[in-house]
């Protein structure tokens, strides 16, 4: 047991979900290094301490930039993120050595009742401030009005129990990992609402150069999962508009292939554009560049730039 007595200090934020998630890679490492030590250690974000930074304005990285000035400044070993809150780009001397099995990675329509989206009653009341799930949604059902919402899973399903919407928006990896059982809810077709980049993941970065928490790490590393979302995230870094644009790309791995499908889209659905790539596992940076390259040369650029005039908001984040 080469790593047996090692030490390692794992940051997070102090949400439940991102507590989840910390600890559900804390309990994979130690089961997989036997007598391996790790010392959780909360780190608040910028998103965390201000929340408006992450509601408006596409801003990027507020829920993930100080776990990383921590990695670099070397008070933590690791870092346990949602993927999808991951910029394309990430610092110099950083890396992100695995990614977990991907949960389900589709949204939800969490009502009082369970209804799914094509039982919303017109003119129904949707909180969602993502812009991608807003353009997406409104496509299918123009006739739904939506709202921004923000604050924690928790705080949104009050405010729904307390009639405040009619329905809200969640990812189904966050109601599941958190088990929340008094929320009902009705998965979004993919058909229908492709996911954020990287949703449903959890990935863990270390800093590149501490190749003894890489090894250790990597053991959680799922291939099938990486190479799906390294295809999402060569798509969206070509794309352009940061990772809270009206914009989604999901990749399944069939085999030694994959096949990409990619949306990109106004701010309130009317006008929209998807196209798919199918490439080798191999070519999956190529693949995502590729779809990227199509759709920007179909008028992608102009709709995500109307898209931002309009700036509906963006999810202050969580499922």
């Amino acid at each position: 047991m080469p790593h047996e007595g090692a030490r390692l200090v794992l940051g997070t934020r102090g949400s439940r979900l991102a507590l989840w998630q910390a600890r559900h890679v804390a309990r994979g490492l130690e089961a997989l290094h036997p007598g391996i030590r790790i010392e959780e250690r909360i780190v608040r974000t910028d998103g965390d301490v201000d929340p408006t930074l992450a509601f408006g304005g596409w801003s990027v990285g507020v829920f993930v930039r100080r776990l990383e000035h921590a990695l670099l400044a070397g008070e933590i070993d690791l870092a346990v993120h949602s993927l999808k809150d991951l910029p394309t780009e990430i610092p110099a001397g950083l890396a992100i050595p695995a990614v977990l099995e991907r949960h389900d990675p589709r949204d939800a329509i969490v009502t009082a009742t369970g209804r799914a989206l094509d039982e919303l009653e017109s003119g129904t009341v949707l909180g969602t401030g993502s812009p991608r799930r807003r353009a997406q949604i409104l496509r299918a059902r123009p006739d739904l009005r939506t709202t921004p919402v923000r604050g924690s899973v928790d705080t949104r399903i009050r405010r729904l129990a307390e009639g405040e919407f009619g329905a809200i928006v969640l990812a189904v990896a966050g109601i599941e990992r958190l088990g929340i059982e008094h929320a009902r809810y009705a998965a979004l077709p993919i058909e229908t609402c492709l996911p954020a980049v990287g949703q449903g993941v959890i990935a863990v970065e270390t800093r590149a150069a501490d190749s003894r928490t890489i090894e250790i790490s990597r053991v959680l590393d799922h291939g099938p999962t990486r190479g799906a979302v390294t295809a999402e995230r060569a798509f969206l870094d070509r794309l352009g508009g940061g990772c809270l644009a009206p914009a989604a790309a999901y990749a399944v791995v069939e085999g030694d292939a994959l096949w990409l499908r990619a949306f990109a889209g106004d701010a309130d659905g009317t006008e929209a554009l998807h196209d798919e790539e199918r490439a080798p596992l191999s070519a999956a940076v190529e693949g995502g560049r590729c779809l990227a390259e199509r759709l920007l040369a179909a008028g992608a650029g102009r709709l995500l730039a109307l898209a931002r005039d309009a700036d509906p908001g963006c999810d202050a984040h969580g499922p």
